[in-house]
Protein backbone atom coordinates (compact mmCIF):
# COMPACT_ATOMS: atom_id res chain seq x y z
CA UNK A 1 0.00 0.00 0.00
CA UNK A 2 0.87 3.45 -0.29
CA UNK A 3 1.15 4.46 3.16
CA UNK A 4 0.60 1.62 5.47
CA UNK A 5 -0.80 3.11 8.69
CA UNK A 6 0.46 0.58 11.04
CA UNK A 7 3.57 2.79 10.78
CA UNK A 8 1.94 5.58 11.77
CA UNK A 9 2.33 9.30 10.19
CA UNK A 10 2.90 12.96 11.23
CA UNK A 11 -0.32 13.36 13.58
CA UNK A 12 1.91 10.48 15.81
CA UNK A 13 4.45 13.20 16.46
CA UNK A 14 2.01 15.83 17.52
CA UNK A 15 3.60 16.02 21.14
CA UNK A 16 6.97 14.71 21.11
CA UNK A 17 9.95 16.39 21.74
CA UNK A 18 11.78 13.35 20.19
CA UNK A 19 10.49 14.48 16.64
CA UNK A 20 9.68 18.15 17.29
CA UNK A 21 11.74 20.73 19.00
CA UNK A 22 10.04 21.92 22.09
CA UNK A 23 9.79 25.24 20.39
CA UNK A 24 7.59 23.74 17.61
CA UNK A 25 5.36 22.39 20.03
CA UNK A 26 5.12 25.59 22.31
CA UNK A 27 4.44 27.22 18.60
CA UNK A 28 1.15 24.69 18.17
CA UNK A 29 0.28 24.99 21.79
CA UNK A 30 -0.44 28.76 21.64
CA UNK A 31 -2.25 28.65 18.66
CA UNK A 32 -4.42 25.39 19.36
CA UNK A 33 -5.64 26.50 22.99
CA UNK A 34 -8.92 27.39 24.33
CA UNK A 35 -8.27 31.33 24.98
CA UNK A 36 -11.20 31.57 26.77
CA UNK A 37 -10.50 29.01 29.47
CA UNK A 38 -6.87 30.35 29.15
CA UNK A 39 -7.99 33.78 30.14
CA UNK A 40 -9.96 31.88 33.17
CA UNK A 41 -7.16 30.33 34.11
CA UNK A 42 -4.43 32.89 34.07
CA UNK A 43 -7.42 35.46 36.11
CA UNK A 44 -7.84 32.47 38.77
CA UNK A 45 -4.61 31.36 39.14
CA UNK A 46 -2.30 34.42 38.85
CA UNK A 47 -4.25 37.64 38.51
CA UNK A 48 -6.51 36.99 41.22
CA UNK A 49 -3.74 35.87 44.00
CA UNK A 50 -1.42 38.89 42.63
CA UNK A 51 -4.30 40.88 43.51
CA UNK A 52 -4.64 39.52 46.79
CA UNK A 53 -0.86 39.60 47.32
CA UNK A 54 -0.97 43.49 46.56
CA UNK A 55 -4.00 43.92 48.72
CA UNK A 56 -2.79 42.00 51.51
CA UNK A 57 -0.85 44.97 53.20
CA UNK A 58 -3.29 47.27 52.78
CA UNK A 59 -6.48 44.91 54.54
CA UNK A 60 -3.89 43.97 57.11
CA UNK A 61 -3.11 47.66 58.02
CA UNK A 62 -7.13 48.37 57.67
CA UNK A 63 -8.13 45.41 60.18
CA UNK A 64 -5.21 46.23 62.86
CA UNK A 65 -5.98 49.76 63.16
CA UNK A 66 -9.91 48.90 63.42
CA UNK A 67 -8.87 46.21 66.25
CA UNK A 68 -6.17 48.47 67.84
CA UNK A 69 -9.14 51.02 68.38
CA UNK A 70 -11.55 47.84 69.62
CA UNK A 71 -8.70 46.37 71.84
CA UNK A 72 -8.54 49.87 73.87
CA UNK A 73 -12.09 49.89 74.64
CA UNK A 74 -12.01 46.61 76.26
CA UNK A 75 -11.27 45.40 79.36
CA UNK A 76 -7.92 43.38 79.99
CA UNK A 77 -10.30 39.97 80.33
CA UNK A 78 -11.96 41.04 77.25
CA UNK A 79 -8.53 41.38 75.36
CA UNK A 80 -7.84 37.98 76.49
CA UNK A 81 -10.92 36.92 75.54
CA UNK A 82 -10.39 37.86 71.76
CA UNK A 83 -6.91 36.83 71.80
CA UNK A 84 -7.92 33.22 72.86
CA UNK A 85 -10.78 32.96 70.38
CA UNK A 86 -8.47 34.13 67.44
CA UNK A 87 -6.45 31.74 68.90
CA UNK A 88 -8.40 28.80 69.29
CA UNK A 89 -9.43 29.47 64.99
CA UNK A 90 -6.03 29.24 64.04
CA UNK A 91 -5.46 26.22 65.81
CA UNK A 92 -8.85 24.42 64.89
CA UNK A 93 -7.41 25.22 61.08
CA UNK A 94 -4.01 25.05 60.69
CA UNK A 95 -3.74 22.07 58.78
CA UNK A 96 -5.65 22.62 55.62
CA UNK A 97 -4.79 26.20 55.82
CA UNK A 98 -0.83 24.78 56.09
CA UNK A 99 -1.45 22.25 53.00
CA UNK A 100 -3.12 25.08 50.54
CA UNK A 101 -0.10 27.76 52.15
CA UNK A 102 2.08 25.11 51.04
CA UNK A 103 1.14 24.27 47.78
CA UNK A 104 0.77 27.52 46.58
CA UNK A 105 4.03 28.33 48.09
CA UNK A 106 5.59 25.55 46.06
CA UNK A 107 3.41 26.22 43.35
CA UNK A 108 4.64 29.87 43.46
CA UNK A 109 8.84 28.36 43.57
CA UNK A 110 7.61 26.22 40.25
CA UNK A 111 6.50 29.07 38.86
CA UNK A 112 8.88 32.34 39.50
CA UNK A 113 11.94 30.35 41.08
CA UNK A 114 12.77 26.88 40.08
CA UNK A 115 12.13 27.46 35.76
CA UNK A 116 14.28 30.92 36.28
CA UNK A 117 16.82 29.06 38.47
CA UNK A 118 17.37 25.80 36.77
CA UNK A 119 17.76 27.62 33.30
CA UNK A 120 20.30 29.93 34.79
CA UNK A 121 21.86 27.15 36.51
CA UNK A 122 21.95 24.80 33.41
CA UNK A 123 23.11 27.19 31.35
CA UNK A 124 26.23 28.17 33.70
CA UNK A 125 27.22 24.31 34.09
CA UNK A 126 26.68 23.84 30.16
CA UNK A 127 28.99 26.75 29.53
CA UNK A 128 31.67 25.94 31.52
CA UNK A 129 31.63 22.35 31.13
CA UNK A 130 32.31 23.10 27.60
CA UNK A 131 35.49 24.66 28.48
CA UNK A 132 36.66 23.12 31.34
CA UNK A 133 34.68 19.50 31.56
CA UNK A 134 37.16 17.41 29.79
CA UNK A 135 39.90 18.58 32.14
CA UNK A 136 37.92 18.00 35.27
CA UNK A 137 38.24 15.17 37.49
CA UNK A 138 35.00 14.08 39.29
CA UNK A 139 35.50 16.09 42.31
CA UNK A 140 36.39 18.68 40.14
CA UNK A 141 33.44 18.78 38.05
CA UNK A 142 31.51 18.51 41.69
CA UNK A 143 32.83 21.23 42.90
CA UNK A 144 32.47 23.25 39.88
CA UNK A 145 28.87 22.58 39.85
CA UNK A 146 28.65 24.08 43.29
CA UNK A 147 30.09 26.86 42.02
CA UNK A 148 27.45 27.18 39.22
CA UNK A 149 24.36 26.67 41.75
CA UNK A 150 26.20 29.77 43.61
CA UNK A 151 26.41 31.62 40.75
CA UNK A 152 22.74 30.89 38.94
CA UNK A 153 21.41 31.90 42.86
CA UNK A 154 23.21 35.52 42.66
CA UNK A 155 22.39 36.01 39.12
CA UNK A 156 18.52 35.36 39.21
CA UNK A 157 18.39 37.18 42.97
CA UNK A 158 20.42 40.67 41.20
CA UNK A 159 17.80 40.40 38.71
CA UNK A 160 15.03 40.07 41.44
CA UNK A 161 16.33 43.14 43.18
CA UNK A 162 16.35 45.04 40.02
CA UNK A 163 12.81 44.43 39.88
CA UNK A 164 11.71 45.14 42.87
CA UNK A 165 13.35 48.78 42.81
CA UNK A 166 12.16 49.65 39.96
CA UNK A 167 8.68 48.87 41.21
CA UNK A 168 9.27 50.67 44.65
CA UNK A 169 8.02 53.84 43.85
CA UNK A 170 4.89 52.81 43.21
CA UNK A 171 3.61 50.52 46.16
CA UNK A 172 1.76 51.83 48.91
CA UNK A 173 1.34 49.76 52.17
CA UNK A 174 -1.03 51.46 54.21
CA UNK A 175 -4.50 52.32 53.99
CA UNK A 176 -8.09 52.70 55.79
CA UNK A 177 -11.11 51.01 54.92
CA UNK A 178 -12.36 54.34 53.21
CA UNK A 179 -8.97 53.64 50.84
CA UNK A 180 -10.29 50.48 49.81
CA UNK A 181 -13.58 51.76 48.71
CA UNK A 182 -12.02 53.16 45.60
CA UNK A 183 -10.83 50.23 43.92
CA UNK A 184 -9.92 51.94 41.01
CA UNK A 185 -7.24 53.96 42.43
CA UNK A 186 -5.35 51.29 44.52
CA UNK A 187 -4.93 48.95 40.71
CA UNK A 188 -1.23 50.52 40.09
CA UNK A 189 -0.14 50.66 44.24
CA UNK A 190 -1.57 46.53 44.33
CA UNK A 191 0.31 45.91 41.07
CA UNK A 192 3.21 47.07 42.41
CA UNK A 193 3.12 45.94 45.71
CA UNK A 194 2.26 42.49 44.65
CA UNK A 195 5.35 43.00 41.69
CA UNK A 196 7.60 43.57 44.94
CA UNK A 197 6.37 40.72 47.28
CA UNK A 198 7.04 38.12 44.30
CA UNK A 199 10.42 39.90 43.40
CA UNK A 200 11.69 40.13 47.04
CA UNK A 201 10.73 36.49 47.75
CA UNK A 202 12.69 35.59 44.23
CA UNK A 203 15.80 37.42 45.51
CA UNK A 204 15.91 35.20 48.56
CA UNK A 205 14.37 32.35 47.33
CA UNK A 206 17.08 32.23 44.43
CA UNK A 207 19.70 32.41 47.39
CA UNK A 208 18.85 29.88 48.93
CA UNK A 209 18.09 27.70 46.33
CA UNK A 210 21.53 27.96 45.12
CA UNK A 211 23.70 28.00 47.98
CA UNK A 212 21.55 24.64 49.09
CA UNK A 213 22.35 23.14 46.05
CA UNK A 214 26.05 24.46 46.56
CA UNK A 215 26.24 22.80 49.90
CA UNK A 216 24.60 19.50 49.52
CA UNK A 217 26.55 16.27 48.37
CA UNK A 218 26.57 16.87 44.61
CA UNK A 219 25.56 14.10 42.24
CA UNK A 220 28.18 11.57 41.26
CA UNK A 221 28.02 8.56 39.05
CA UNK A 222 28.69 5.23 40.99
CA UNK A 223 31.97 4.20 40.98
CA UNK A 224 32.39 0.61 42.76
CA UNK A 225 29.25 -1.41 43.72
CA UNK A 226 29.22 -2.70 46.82
CA UNK A 227 30.20 -6.57 48.06
CA UNK A 228 28.58 -8.72 50.56
CA UNK A 229 28.96 -11.56 52.44
CA UNK A 230 28.11 -15.13 51.11
CA UNK A 231 25.55 -15.41 54.05
CA UNK A 232 24.41 -12.09 53.73
CA UNK A 233 20.67 -11.66 53.54
CA UNK A 234 20.07 -10.78 49.81
CA UNK A 235 16.96 -9.17 48.16
CA UNK A 236 16.33 -9.82 44.21
CA UNK A 237 14.44 -6.63 42.81
CA UNK A 238 13.43 -5.74 39.57
CA UNK A 239 12.88 -2.16 38.57
CA UNK A 240 10.79 -0.98 35.74
CA UNK A 241 9.35 2.27 35.01
CA UNK A 242 7.38 4.42 32.35
CA UNK A 243 5.79 1.16 30.73
CA UNK A 244 3.21 3.94 28.51
CA UNK A 245 0.71 1.59 27.87
CA UNK A 246 -1.34 2.70 25.18
CA UNK A 247 -4.66 1.12 23.82
CA UNK A 248 -3.81 0.92 20.55
CA UNK A 249 -2.25 -2.28 18.81
CA UNK A 250 -0.45 -0.33 16.64
CA UNK A 251 -0.21 3.30 18.75
CA UNK A 252 2.60 5.61 19.46
CA UNK A 253 3.54 6.78 22.65
CA UNK A 254 2.94 10.60 22.97
CA UNK A 255 6.58 11.83 23.99
CA UNK A 256 8.10 9.16 21.84
CA UNK A 257 6.14 9.22 18.75
CA UNK A 258 7.43 7.38 15.74
CA UNK A 259 10.45 7.40 16.96
CA UNK A 260 9.84 4.67 19.41
CA UNK A 261 8.30 1.26 19.38
CA UNK A 262 4.70 1.09 18.50
CA UNK A 263 2.10 -1.14 20.31
CA UNK A 264 2.47 -2.95 23.83
CA UNK A 265 4.52 -5.99 22.31
CA UNK A 266 7.32 -5.39 23.77
CA UNK A 267 5.95 -4.94 27.24
CA UNK A 268 4.41 -8.73 26.91
CA UNK A 269 7.80 -10.23 26.15
CA UNK A 270 8.99 -8.12 28.95
CA UNK A 271 6.71 -9.99 31.22
CA UNK A 272 6.97 -13.28 29.92
CA UNK A 273 10.60 -13.28 30.06
CA UNK A 274 10.61 -11.25 33.26
CA UNK A 275 8.13 -14.70 34.90
CA UNK A 276 11.21 -17.07 33.21
CA UNK A 277 13.58 -15.19 35.28
CA UNK A 278 11.52 -15.27 38.22
CA UNK A 279 10.81 -19.26 38.41
CA UNK A 280 14.64 -19.47 37.64
CA UNK A 281 15.63 -17.44 40.77
CA UNK A 282 12.87 -16.08 42.26
CA UNK A 283 12.38 -11.67 43.20
CA UNK A 284 11.22 -10.24 45.48
CA UNK A 285 9.82 -7.32 44.23
CA UNK A 286 8.93 -6.04 41.17
CA UNK A 287 9.35 -1.91 41.14
CA UNK A 288 6.79 0.16 38.97
CA UNK A 289 8.25 3.35 39.33
CA UNK A 290 5.78 5.67 37.68
CA UNK A 291 3.84 6.10 34.26
CA UNK A 292 2.33 2.63 33.64
CA UNK A 293 0.26 4.35 31.06
CA UNK A 294 0.78 7.18 28.49
CA UNK A 295 -2.49 9.14 29.18
CA UNK A 296 -4.36 7.98 32.15
CA UNK A 297 -7.04 6.78 30.21
CA UNK A 298 -9.22 3.98 31.96
CA UNK A 299 -8.55 1.66 28.19
CA UNK A 300 -4.66 2.39 29.01
CA UNK A 301 -5.29 0.80 32.52
CA UNK A 302 -7.72 -1.77 31.44
CA UNK A 303 -4.52 -2.97 29.00
CA UNK A 304 -1.94 -2.43 32.10
CA UNK A 305 -4.10 -4.67 34.46
CA UNK A 306 -4.86 -7.01 31.93
CA UNK A 307 -1.17 -7.56 30.98
CA UNK A 308 0.33 -7.97 34.36
CA UNK A 309 -3.04 -10.54 35.11
CA UNK A 310 -1.16 -13.18 32.97
CA UNK A 311 1.55 -13.36 35.28
CA UNK A 312 0.05 -13.80 38.76
CA UNK A 313 3.47 -14.76 40.38
CA UNK A 314 4.77 -11.30 38.96
CA UNK A 315 1.65 -9.58 40.12
CA UNK A 316 1.84 -11.16 43.92
CA UNK A 317 5.23 -8.85 43.91
CA UNK A 318 4.25 -5.73 42.04
CA UNK A 319 4.43 -2.27 43.84
CA UNK A 320 3.76 0.65 41.46
CA UNK A 321 3.30 4.07 42.24
CA UNK A 322 1.73 7.20 40.23
CA UNK A 323 3.82 9.16 37.49
CA UNK A 324 2.82 12.11 35.87
CA UNK A 325 1.30 10.60 32.73
CA UNK A 326 -0.87 9.09 35.15
CA UNK A 327 -2.35 11.69 36.93
CA UNK A 328 -1.48 14.89 35.71
CA UNK A 329 -2.58 16.01 31.88
CA UNK A 330 -1.45 14.40 29.13
CA UNK A 331 -2.91 14.36 25.52
CA UNK A 332 -1.56 13.13 22.61
CA UNK A 333 -4.39 14.53 20.25
CA UNK A 334 -4.20 18.09 22.04
CA UNK A 335 -0.84 19.21 23.20
CA UNK A 336 -2.41 22.46 24.39
CA UNK A 337 -4.98 20.87 26.83
CA UNK A 338 -5.85 22.66 30.09
CA UNK A 339 -7.59 21.85 33.16
CA UNK A 340 -9.50 24.20 35.11
CA UNK A 341 -8.20 24.27 39.03
CA UNK A 342 -11.86 22.76 40.40
CA UNK A 343 -11.92 20.62 36.91
CA UNK A 344 -12.94 17.15 38.02
CA UNK A 345 -11.02 15.15 35.46
CA UNK A 346 -7.96 15.71 37.60
CA UNK A 347 -9.71 13.32 40.63
CA UNK A 348 -10.87 11.45 38.08
CA UNK A 349 -7.64 10.36 36.23
CA UNK A 350 -6.19 10.17 40.58
CA UNK A 351 -8.95 7.69 41.72
CA UNK A 352 -8.47 5.24 38.19
CA UNK A 353 -4.44 5.46 39.27
CA UNK A 354 -5.85 4.29 43.01
CA UNK A 355 -8.03 2.22 42.04
CA UNK A 356 -5.52 0.41 39.68
CA UNK A 357 -3.33 0.54 42.38
CA UNK A 358 -5.71 -1.12 44.87
CA UNK A 359 -6.47 -3.86 42.36
CA UNK A 360 -2.57 -4.95 42.27
CA UNK A 361 -1.40 -4.11 45.89
CA UNK A 362 -3.96 -3.23 47.97
CA UNK A 363 -4.21 -5.98 50.59
CA UNK A 364 -0.10 -5.96 50.73
CA UNK A 365 0.90 -1.93 51.21
CA UNK A 366 -0.23 0.16 54.13
CA UNK A 367 -1.15 3.75 54.47
CA UNK A 368 0.50 5.63 57.63
CA UNK A 369 -2.05 6.91 59.98
CA UNK A 370 -2.57 9.79 62.34
CA UNK A 371 0.52 8.72 64.14
CA UNK A 372 2.87 8.12 61.93
CA UNK A 373 2.31 4.10 62.09
CA UNK A 374 1.56 2.18 59.08
CA UNK A 375 -1.69 0.60 59.99
CA UNK A 376 -4.78 -0.28 57.22
CA UNK A 377 -3.93 -1.60 53.70
CA UNK A 378 -4.56 0.42 51.11
CA UNK A 379 -7.92 -1.78 50.14
CA UNK A 380 -9.10 -0.84 54.24
CA UNK A 381 -8.20 2.83 53.76
CA UNK A 382 -10.37 3.00 50.18
CA UNK A 383 -13.17 1.15 51.70
CA UNK A 384 -15.28 4.37 53.16
CA UNK A 385 -14.68 5.95 49.79
CA UNK A 386 -15.94 3.42 47.52
CA UNK A 387 -19.55 4.95 47.02
CA UNK A 388 -17.90 8.22 46.82
CA UNK A 389 -15.10 7.19 43.72
CA UNK A 390 -17.59 4.71 42.17
CA UNK A 391 -19.74 7.85 41.92
CA UNK A 392 -17.52 10.47 40.36
CA UNK A 393 -16.18 7.57 37.93
CA UNK A 394 -19.98 6.93 36.85
CA UNK A 395 -21.41 10.68 36.91
CA UNK A 396 -18.33 13.17 37.43
CA UNK A 397 -19.46 16.59 38.80
CA UNK A 398 -17.83 19.29 40.45
CA UNK A 399 -19.50 18.25 43.71
CA UNK A 400 -18.21 14.74 43.71
CA UNK A 401 -14.70 15.74 42.77
CA UNK A 402 -15.26 18.01 45.62
CA UNK A 403 -15.96 15.11 48.35
CA UNK A 404 -12.80 13.47 46.94
CA UNK A 405 -10.37 16.26 47.07
CA UNK A 406 -8.07 15.44 50.01
CA UNK A 407 -8.26 11.48 49.17
CA UNK A 408 -5.38 11.22 46.71
CA UNK A 409 -2.51 13.06 48.96
CA UNK A 410 -3.39 11.54 52.29
CA UNK A 411 -2.96 7.94 51.28
CA UNK A 412 0.94 8.77 50.68
CA UNK A 413 2.91 7.52 51.87
CA UNK A 414 2.53 3.58 51.17
CA UNK A 415 4.67 1.20 53.03
CA UNK A 416 5.56 -2.24 52.31
CA UNK A 417 6.45 -3.46 55.85
CA UNK A 418 9.81 -5.32 56.02
CA UNK A 419 9.56 -9.24 56.57
CA UNK A 420 11.58 -9.13 59.03
CA UNK A 421 12.88 -6.43 61.97
CA UNK A 422 16.08 -5.99 59.55
CA UNK A 423 14.75 -6.93 56.56
CA UNK A 424 13.79 -4.68 53.99
CA UNK A 425 10.85 -2.37 53.36
CA UNK A 426 9.78 -0.35 50.81
CA UNK A 427 8.32 2.99 50.94
CA UNK A 428 6.12 4.46 48.11
CA UNK A 429 5.96 8.35 47.29
CA UNK A 430 3.54 10.15 45.49
CA UNK A 431 6.45 12.96 43.86
CA UNK A 432 3.60 14.15 41.38
CA UNK A 433 2.63 18.47 41.74
CA UNK A 434 -0.69 18.81 40.57
CA UNK A 435 -0.78 21.35 37.13
CA UNK A 436 -3.56 22.02 34.94
CA UNK A 437 -1.62 22.68 31.90
CA UNK A 438 -0.22 19.93 29.47
CA UNK A 439 3.05 21.53 29.08
CA UNK A 440 3.52 21.50 33.00
CA UNK A 441 2.41 17.88 33.81
CA UNK A 442 5.72 17.10 34.21
CA UNK A 443 6.50 18.99 37.71
CA UNK A 444 7.51 17.13 40.82
CA UNK A 445 7.26 17.70 44.53
CA UNK A 446 7.09 15.63 47.88
CA UNK A 447 5.50 17.85 50.13
CA UNK A 448 6.33 18.58 53.67
CA UNK A 449 3.51 16.58 55.14
CA UNK A 450 4.28 13.34 52.92
CA UNK A 451 7.49 13.38 54.06
CA UNK A 452 6.90 14.42 57.48
CA UNK A 453 4.60 10.47 57.93
CA UNK A 454 7.07 9.02 56.17
CA UNK A 455 9.92 9.26 58.33
CA UNK A 456 7.32 9.03 61.32
CA UNK A 457 6.56 5.53 59.46
CA UNK A 458 10.27 3.99 58.70
CA UNK A 459 10.79 5.10 62.86
CA UNK A 460 8.39 2.43 63.63
CA UNK A 461 11.34 0.30 62.16
CA UNK A 462 14.44 1.30 63.18
CA UNK A 463 15.97 -1.72 62.36
CA UNK A 464 15.17 -2.22 58.88
CA UNK A 465 16.41 -1.27 55.31
CA UNK A 466 14.49 0.72 52.87
CA UNK A 467 13.87 1.07 48.90
CA UNK A 468 12.25 5.00 48.86
CA UNK A 469 10.28 4.81 45.49
CA UNK A 470 9.00 7.72 43.65
CA UNK A 471 8.50 8.74 39.87
CA UNK A 472 10.85 11.73 40.08
CA UNK A 473 14.47 12.07 40.16
CA UNK A 474 15.36 13.84 43.07
CA UNK A 475 18.86 15.58 41.33
CA UNK A 476 20.06 16.45 37.67
CA UNK A 477 22.07 14.08 36.68
CA UNK A 478 25.96 14.61 36.03
CA UNK A 479 25.80 13.08 32.69
CA UNK A 480 27.57 15.46 29.88
CA UNK A 481 25.43 16.33 27.20
CA UNK A 482 25.72 17.83 23.59
CA UNK A 483 22.70 20.42 23.44
CA UNK A 484 21.53 22.98 26.26
CA UNK A 485 17.69 21.77 25.74
CA UNK A 486 18.84 18.39 27.37
CA UNK A 487 19.73 19.85 30.38
CA UNK A 488 16.15 21.22 30.97
CA UNK A 489 15.24 18.91 33.26
CA UNK A 490 12.19 18.34 35.53
CA UNK A 491 13.41 16.82 38.80
CA UNK A 492 11.69 17.80 42.23
CA UNK A 493 11.06 21.46 43.04
CA UNK A 494 12.57 20.66 46.38
CA UNK A 495 14.87 17.85 45.78
CA UNK A 496 17.86 19.63 47.36
CA UNK A 497 15.79 19.63 50.74
CA UNK A 498 13.86 16.76 49.95
CA UNK A 499 17.70 14.78 49.56
CA UNK A 500 18.96 16.49 53.30
CA UNK A 501 16.07 14.21 54.59
CA UNK A 502 17.40 11.12 53.21
CA UNK A 503 20.61 10.91 54.23
CA UNK A 504 19.46 10.83 57.70
CA UNK A 505 18.77 7.42 57.47
CA UNK A 506 22.91 7.17 56.91
CA UNK A 507 23.11 4.40 54.35
CA UNK A 508 20.04 2.07 55.07
CA UNK A 509 17.86 3.11 52.04
CA UNK A 510 18.66 3.43 48.32
CA UNK A 511 16.28 5.45 45.87
CA UNK A 512 14.56 4.40 42.88
CA UNK A 513 13.27 6.57 39.88
CA UNK A 514 11.99 6.86 37.14
CA UNK A 515 10.43 9.80 34.47
CA UNK A 516 13.67 10.68 32.85
CA UNK A 517 14.09 7.11 31.23
CA UNK A 518 17.69 7.66 31.47
CA UNK A 519 19.81 4.54 32.81
CA UNK A 520 21.90 6.18 36.02
CA UNK A 521 23.39 4.66 39.12
CA UNK A 522 24.51 7.16 41.33
CA UNK A 523 25.17 8.69 44.79
CA UNK A 524 24.43 11.81 46.51
CA UNK A 525 27.12 11.21 49.32
CA UNK A 526 26.10 8.34 51.59
CA UNK A 527 22.36 8.12 49.42
CA UNK A 528 22.10 5.87 46.28
CA UNK A 529 20.17 6.73 43.84
CA UNK A 530 19.09 4.03 40.75
CA UNK A 531 17.39 5.33 37.51
CA UNK A 532 15.43 3.04 35.37
CA UNK A 533 15.81 3.14 31.94
CA UNK A 534 12.01 2.93 30.02
CA UNK A 535 12.06 -0.64 27.97
CA UNK A 536 9.35 0.80 25.87
CA UNK A 537 10.48 4.18 24.80
CA UNK A 538 13.98 5.71 22.89
CA UNK A 539 14.34 3.15 20.97
CA UNK A 540 12.70 2.27 17.18
CA UNK A 541 11.10 -1.23 16.44
CA UNK A 542 13.82 -3.28 15.44
CA UNK A 543 16.02 -2.20 18.40
CA UNK A 544 16.58 -3.88 21.81
CA UNK A 545 15.70 -1.77 25.25
CA UNK A 546 16.41 -3.13 28.70
CA UNK A 547 15.87 -2.66 32.30
CA UNK A 548 17.59 -4.02 35.36
CA UNK A 549 17.19 -6.57 38.06
CA UNK A 550 19.29 -5.00 40.99
CA UNK A 551 20.18 -7.30 43.89
CA UNK A 552 20.39 -5.47 47.43
CA UNK A 553 22.60 -6.98 50.50
CA UNK A 554 22.78 -6.42 54.22
CA UNK A 555 25.20 -5.19 55.07
CA UNK A 556 27.73 -4.26 58.55
CA UNK A 557 25.76 -2.19 60.98
CA UNK A 558 22.37 -1.77 59.36
CA UNK A 559 23.40 -0.20 55.88
CA UNK A 560 22.19 -1.57 52.82
CA UNK A 561 24.17 -2.84 49.76
CA UNK A 562 23.97 -2.23 46.19
CA UNK A 563 25.04 -4.99 44.33
CA UNK A 564 26.50 -4.77 40.18
CA UNK A 565 22.50 -5.13 38.70
CA UNK A 566 21.89 -7.66 35.99
CA UNK A 567 21.03 -6.65 32.38
CA UNK A 568 18.33 -7.78 30.84
CA UNK A 569 17.33 -6.75 27.56
CA UNK A 570 14.10 -6.93 25.42
CA UNK A 571 14.70 -7.70 21.23
CA UNK A 572 12.71 -5.23 18.96
CA UNK A 573 10.02 -6.90 16.63
CA UNK A 574 12.25 -7.39 13.74
CA UNK A 575 14.51 -9.88 15.68
CA UNK A 576 13.79 -12.93 16.75
CA UNK A 577 10.70 -13.35 18.75
CA UNK A 578 12.63 -14.57 21.68
CA UNK A 579 14.35 -12.26 24.65
CA UNK A 580 17.87 -12.57 25.70
CA UNK A 581 19.31 -11.05 28.34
Amino acid sequence: MLIDPRHGDIEDDAASPGQRSLLAIAGSLLVEISLPKLLFAWTVLLLLPAVLLGLAPLLVSAWFSTLSEKLAALTGIGTALVLLAVAAIGWIGWRPLFRIAENNFWSLNALAVQPGYAFTREALRHLTERIWGRKLTAPGRARLRSGNSVGAGIVLSACAVLMAILAWPATRWTGGWNDLVLLHRLALPTLANAVLLVSGYLAAASLVWGFADASMSQPVDLADFDTAAPNARRWRVAHLSDLHVIAEQYGFRIESGRAGPRGNGRLARLLTHLATLHAIDPLDHIVISGDMTDAGRASEWAVFLDALARHPELAARAVMLPGNHDVNIVDRANPARLDLPFSPTMRLRQIRTLSAMAAVQGDRVRVVDAKGKPAATLNEALTPHRDAIVALAGYGGLRRAAVLRELFDSLFPMIVPPEAADGLGVAILNSNAETHFSFTNALGLVSVEQTHRFEAAIRHYPEARWIVALHHHVVEYPMPVKAFSERIGTALINGSWFVRRLEALAGREVVMHGHRHVDWIGACGSLKIISAPSPVMNATDDAATYFYIHTLAAGPDGKLGLLAPERVEIAGEKESEGVHS
